[in-house]
């Protein structure tokens, strides 16, 4: 990457997210993210006043950017007084505190995003702070400790992932007692000059002493904190369960994050192939993608013992990685390992890693487990690459990215004409002309989309994914057997896949049996914990279509939550409210639908639902009571 190609400045960075962000959603979805909305727009405004930008504000994180750390720190101490208020109007439980953590730093601008060290350190800083409290690099307190009628306290240094150099961390004192003192710091004076040389020796005595017992003697050493089984949004699973957390980009180069991705989600693949592991989806893993997590806060949110993480180091044709596995039940790194390899040797270094996460869970395959765990699809080291960037593309689910993915996949399989999986993501994006109503022939698309599906798996039978997508494309088409039969062997194939597991779901959905598809959503649940809005809306209609009226109003509105925007699952909150009686809140959903899709027809929406006739009925009779038409 060229210097030309983006630019660098230096800025004070100020990250925060909410502490028991996992256990306020769990209590109260609702009132939380109401509570959420209102506390962004509080800090926005803040932010603007104290000459702030939001940079972005994911979830229940918040970043901005300020020329002068001195502007910074007043408005971080601002927006915990306003907080501060707003909470005590709040009951205890209800109570939203915000992390803070500030930093100055050197940073890479593209789009109107910033990126690098200086982000990344704030956010550390952020980590290391309390709920309601504020924490400062060493770099932001040098420029306010004499500027400010504030205190500090100096926490130490710490060492953080992906930095170097410990790092020393301030706590901002905000009492005015407290006010002009700096607490913690300590100077020590020289040692005189006869003392030097036995203080010298001691030194080097206890270090190499030090050096033997860690090497030789010490444990693992554990993290700060530990996750806790009683803690966990999920009991553990009965078996070695573990989340893969997305591997950090160190190019240096924003645009090489489709290559980071690709081999985390190769890693996720391989091990979610063996039924012996409890693997969580990459929907879930991928919702930590730039941000500073702590591993335990992680294991209890996603319900897991084990995290795996790392870095990507991509530069020409060499490729650096690091990986680490942690069990977050004991603190403990179970293996670490450091690799340079030349580019050509991805696959085999993928397929490396893959086993020695396993051999350190100890876990023991068959041949058959080992050879399918190890299976790739090409050699072709471009046609790869090309894949990957074609899929980043398809997972912005726009009809342009769409139409150039399909052009991008293209070339791969005249790279690799035997490449499997390129087949089946190429009729992945004529399935997703028709969810994206880029299609003139819905028919014709979905025609395409089974013709390439099934070339893929003629080419390769062992992949989960293409069968389940298969599966849909036929229940799609009416096609209920073979449908079924698809999504079971994908099932087989992949007991880890939580696709396979809703699409089996919403087959049977199809033909009527929602008692078997309601386990399959719900499992598909356990390994996406941060489900999609279309799994939480087709549950819903599964508990209506049973009869469980208040699981289904309770699940439906989780869909929204999930996706605000998404059309269907308000078109399906509304039915599950009109077939459930409560006609009030049926008609105040149907004003959202119409407000989102102005043209929604019940009599059109009818003709695309495949479920069997009475559970059809169902749905349109409650969109009639919702005032729909």
């Amino acid at each position: 990457m060229t210097t030309e190609s983006f630019k660098r400045r230096l800025t004070a960075i100020l990250s925060a997210d909410v502490e028991g962000y996992s256990r306020l959603m769990r209590d109260d979805e609702v009132a939380t993210v109401e509570t959420l909305k209102a506390y962004q727009a509080a800090m926005s405004e803040i932010i603007q006043k104290h000459r702030g930008r939001v940079v972005d504000f994911p979830g229940d994180n918040l970043l901005a950017e300020f020329i002068s750390v001195v502007d910074a720190v007043g408005c971080a101490v601002e927006i915990q007084d306003e907080l501060k208020a707003r909470n005590a109007e709040l009951p205890q439980n209800r109570k939203m505190h915000f992390r803070i953590g500030i930093n100055l730093g050197d940073v890479i601008e593209e789009d109107e995003r910033i990126y690098g060290d200086g982000v990344n350190i704030a956010a550390r800083v952020e980590g290391l702070a309390e709920g309601g409290g504020i924490c400062i690099s060493s770099k932001a307190y040098e420029e306010v400790r004499n500027k400010l009628s504030l205190g500090y306290e100096h926490l130490g240094e710490h060492s953080v992932k992906n930095i170097s150099e410990p790092m020393r961390v301030y706590r901002v004192l905000t009492e005015p007692e407290a006010a002009g003192k700096v607490i913690g710091e300590k100077r020590r004076p020289a040692p005189r000059r006869w003392a030097t040389v036995a203080l010298v020796t001691i030194v080097v005595l206890v270090a190499a002493l030090f050096a033997i017992w860690k090497l030789y003697v010490r444990p693992a050493p554990p993290m700060e904190e530990v996750a806790s089984p009683e803690k966990m949004a999920f009991p553990l699973p009965d078996k070695p369960s573990i989340a893969v957390l997305p591997f950090v980009n160190m190019s240096g180069d924003p645009k090489q994050e489709y290559f980071c991705d690709g081999i985390t989600e190769q890693i996720i693949t391989g091990l979610s192939i063996t039924p012996k592991l409890f693997v969580i989806a990459r929907n879930s893993t991928f919702t930590y993608k730039g941000k500073a997590v702590k591993v335990q806060r992680v294991a209890e949110e996603l319900g897991v013992r084990y995290m795996l993480g790392g870095s990507v180091q991509k530069a020409e044709d060499k490729v650096r990685i690091s990986a680490q596995l942690v069990d977050a039940l004991t603190g403990h790194h179970l293996w670490a390992e450091h690799y340079d390899r030349e580019l050509k040797d991805i696959f085999a270094l993928q397929d490396e890693i893959t086993m020695n996460v396993i051999t350190a869970l100890r876990v023991k395959l068959t041949e058959g487990e080992q050879a399918r765990v190890l299976s790739r699809g090409t050699d072709n080291l471009l046609a790869y690459v090309k894949l990957l960037q074609a899929r980043e593309l398809v997972f912005r689910f726009n009809k342009d990215d769409n139409a150039l993915a399909r052009l991008m996949l293209e070339e791969v399989i005249a790279l690799d004409p035997e490449y499997s999986y390129a087949y089946v993501s190429l009729g992945g994006t004529h399935m997703m002309d028709v969810w994206l109503k880029s299609s003139k022939s819905p028919q014709e698309s979905f025609s395409r989309a089974i013709e390439l599906t099934q070339k893929g798996l003629a080419l390769d039978d062992s992949i989960s994914n293409a069968h389940s997508t298969l599966g849909l494309l036929y229940g799609m088409t009416g096609q209920y057997d073979k449908a079924i039969a698809e999504c079971e062997r994908a099932l087989e194939l992949g007991p880890n896949d939580e696709m396979a597991h809703r699409r089996l779901g919403i087959v049977l959905s199809y033909v009527g049996r929602n008692e078997e598809a309601i386990p399959l959503y719900e499992k598909a649940i356990r390994l996406n914990p941060f489900p999609q809005s279309t799994t939480l809306f087709h549950l819903g209609l599964a508990y209506l279509f049973t009869g469980r009226c208040e699981e289904a109003i309770t699940t439906c509105k989780k869909a929204l939550q999930a996706g605000p925007n998404n059309l269907l699952a308000h078109v399906s909150l509304s039915a599950v409210y009109g077939s459930c009686g409560r006609v009030e809140e049926a008609r105040a959903t149907a004003a959202e639908v119409l407000r989102i899709g102005p043209t929604f027809s019940v009599a059109d929406y009818a003709r695309h639902l495949k479920f069997r006739e009475a559970d059809k009925e169902l749905v349109i009779e409650g969109l009639l009571k919702a005032g729909l038409r």
